[in-house]
């Protein structure tokens, strides 16, 4: 498939356990279409102990069942996407739009189980100059994090929660969330293994009108926002010994009539694969960005910056003569205090998650899954709040289609 779900299944670690290479090609008049998909489902069953936690644990949103199942869709959500390419006046010209249909089980703060559309993009260019998107697709900074994550053909954590159309993966135990944005990017050409991109994002406002990706009235993707500069670099190399190591990073200015502050964060990460071994490793840190969505919980209630960091290590080992990918992966996101007036309520906070995975090619194009996570979120008592430790631990049996 000539998109982003090729790019974000045959990109992963999963890529081999997951071979669909190519999606429905139509050729139409001067053009090339290709429509392509994902349709996945997971049985999953969660047991909640300690207390109240985020999205990644349970929570209020558990309406206090210590136990909860679901079926629902994992980390990727269900695609149909058409895209389409051509050469003219020595130009690649493309675009891309996809649809993704809801399957939550509820509605929920972040959209709850109706429609998304997070691709719409044009792009041109050439070999020899690199090549410029427009529109709307996944963000720049840690793209390469969760695009490397094993349960990106899974579940991870979130799966008894209120979160809406997918549950987290990943997503706030190890990296933040690259999310789905308007942009204008421009990408290199591939010299020798190395490329980069760059690119101005539509930003996130504090404008007051409030949103559950932020917090202190940072709003999502709100008009008049200051932009947000993103960009990364990457060196790939092929071989009996393949691997890829980048870097990334964001940055944003966030006001309000009378106040402002810096959201910014800088990653580093590597993957290796050999004789069917597979070892990534990942590293972010930033100040006023958050550490599970952008600019979520990054300032105090004065606009104080907070600092946040983490990462995570993954190793896989592919079954000879089988194709089973099985996959061990642990991760944590920490987010501090400012010790300031403005951070009262606010402890410094840490969300861990141990993961087990087995993903299997039942055929080219389908995948049995079964995975079992751990995560657990801890408050320290600084500020007024009291210290809190909550965790979850769920089982999911599914599969996932590509096509």
């Amino acid at each position: 498939m000539n998109n982003t779900i090729k790019l974000a299944v045959a990109s992963a670690l999963l890529a081999a356990a997951s071979s669909a290479n190519a999606g429905i090609m139509i050729p139409a008049g001067d053009w090339t279409l290709d429509i392509g998909g994902v349709v996945n489902m997971y049985y999953t069953s969660t047991r909640h102990t300690g207390d109240n936690g985020s999205a990644l644990t349970g929570g209020a949103n558990n309406n206090g069942a210590k136990t909860k199942s679901n079926i629902t869709t994992g980390l990727l959500p269900n695609y149909l996407t058409v895209s389409g390419k051509t050469r003219q006046n020595d130009l690649d010209v493309g675009f891309t739009i996809s649809m993704q249909p809801g399957a939550a089980t509820t509605s929920s703060l972040s959209g709850g189980g109706g429609n998304e559309n997070r691709q719409q993009f044009l792009t041109f260019g050439d070999a020899s100059w690199g090549s410029i998107k427009l529109g709307k697709d996944l963000g720049i900074f840690a793209s390469d994090a969760i695009l490397n994550d094993m349960t990106l053909l899974g579940v991870g954590s979130g799966a008894g929660t209120l979160n809406g159309t997918t549950t987290l993966g990943r997503i706030g135990t190890g990296y933040i969330y690259a999310d789905w944005k308007n942009q204008a990017a421009y990408t290199s050409p591939n010299w020798n293994g190395f490329s980069f991109t760059a690119g101005v994002t539509q930003g996130w406002n504090a404008n007051g009108t409030g949103s559950n990706y932020a917090s202190n009235g940072a709003s999502t993707e709100a008009g008049g926002a200051s932009p947000a500069f993103e960009g990364k670099a990457s060196y790939a190399w092929a071989g009996d010994f393949a691997g890829k190591v980048w870097v990334s990073g964001i940055t944003q200015k966030l006001k309000t009539a009378t106040q402002s502050a810096r959201g910014e964060a800088v990653d580093i990460g590597a993957t290796v694969n050999v004789a069917g071994f597979g070892l990534t490793g990942y590293y972010f840190t930033g100040s006023g960005i958050g550490n599970q969505y952008q600019f979520s919980s990054g300032l105090d209630s004065l606009f104080n910056e907070r600092d946040s960091d983490g990462g995570y290590v993954q190793a896989t080992y592919t079954i000879p003569n089988v194709g089973t990918k099985l996959g061990v992966s642990w991760g944590v996101s920490n987010i501090d205090t400012t010790g300031l007036g403005g951070d009262v309520n606010q402890g410094n906070a840490s969300n861990e998650m141990w993961t087990i995975g087995a993903y299997h090619p039942l055929t080219k194009h389908l995948n049995l899954v079964a995975e079992y996570s751990d995560a657990k979120d801890e408050v320290d008592a600084k500020g007024t709040g009291l210290a809190t430790t909550s965790k979850a631990k769920t089982v999911s049996l599914g599969a996932i289609l590509f096509f």
